[in-house]
């Protein structure tokens, strides 16, 4: 039914003139190289897209690293993290600050990114090792907590003071983290129980009414972003593609990347319709283009 509508759009399309149409519609959801191989470590995650549209991503090159990549592609060594510290999930806040799961030092790390200047945001000797991030627009973060070796994990917020409160223990092994563009719904996955959780989402970043959004049957689960229309975008490690799920938990697409490990995902591009996937079996991004912008991305300018 899908492609009988395309095929009807398109030829309504054409009849108007619109020629390029088809090659518009086809190239949707076809992933393509964005950086060269191996500028990463097996380590790359992150990624998180600036106003200008510059892409962050961690271990350029060695562990403890904070890689930039340009609108072009270019990829070079922005800053070095701290002895002991190692970065994952990267976020911005509203003030374009780096602000980063440090799952080595237990920190949430902040980078000024004008600065360069690094500061520890927040803090806690009992988190297992802060993996993930998600951001809500009045700055609140939401974070995955996994541990790996116990197939077991944690859910944390910190509030807008830096302080951190658990919101949930005893998970399965949790990963991926997001919000949705209303900012009413939290995503949390766990990659060994290939569980995707739904929660109600206070102003506060506080959760109620936990519920299963989808399981998959196999292959892992990494990081995730909504797109402002809410729908779900879940990089599948092991599998090799993007899983992008309605918020009903509905598939979709699923978008074959040429990677095999990917581990998280950001919108950005002229218009955030573009999304830029971290590869870490081939140590960079691949990219691909889909049909709305991330739910970040005019919140952020």
């Amino acid at each position: 039914m899908k492609k009988i509508f395309e095929n009807l759009l398109i030829t309504f399309l054409v009849s108007l003139g619109a020629n390029s149409c088809q090659d518009s519609i086809q190239t949707l959801f076809v992933a393509t190289d964005f950086t060269s191989e191996h500028q990463f470590t097996v380590g790359i995650e992150g990624p998180a897209t600036d106003a200008q549209g510059n892409i962050y991503a961690v271990n350029f090159k060695e562990k403890g690293t904070i890689g930039k990549v340009t609108p072009a592609g270019m990829a070079s060594l922005f800053v070095g993290l701290p002895d002991g510290s190692t970065g994952n999930g990267i976020r911005l806040n509203q003030q374009g600050d780096l602000l980063i799961a440090d799952y080595t030092g237990h920190n949430i790390l902040k980078i000024n990114v004008d600065k360069r200047q690094i500061s520890t945001y927040a803090h806690h000797p009992e988190m297992n090792q802060p993996n993930d991030l998600a951001i809500m627009k009045n700055q609140v973060l939401i974070l995955s907590d996994p541990n790996w070796s116990a197939s077991t994990g944690n859910l944390w917020k910190v509030d807008v003071k830096g302080a951190i409160h658990l919101l949930e223990s005893n998970m399965g092994t949790t990963n991926g983290v997001e919000v949705s563009p209303d900012e009413k719904t939290l995503y949390v996955n766990e990659s060994v129980q290939r569980n995707v959780w739904a929660y109600d989402l206070s102003p506060d970043g506080d959760i109620s009414n936990k519920r299963l959004l989808t399981q998959f049957e196999n292959f892992g689960m990494d990081g995730m972003r909504c797109d402002e229309k809410g729908n779900l975008y879940i990089t599948r490690h092991g599998k090799g593609t993007v899983a992008i799920l309605s918020p009903k938990g509905e598939l979709l697409h699923e978008v074959i990347l040429k990677g095999k490990k990917p581990s998280n995902i950001t919108f950005g591009g002229p218009d955030g319709k573009t999304c830029y996937v971290t590869l870490q079996d081939r140590g960079c991004f691949e990219q691909f283009r889909t049909n709305y912008p991330g739910r970040e991305w005019n919140w952020l300018r």
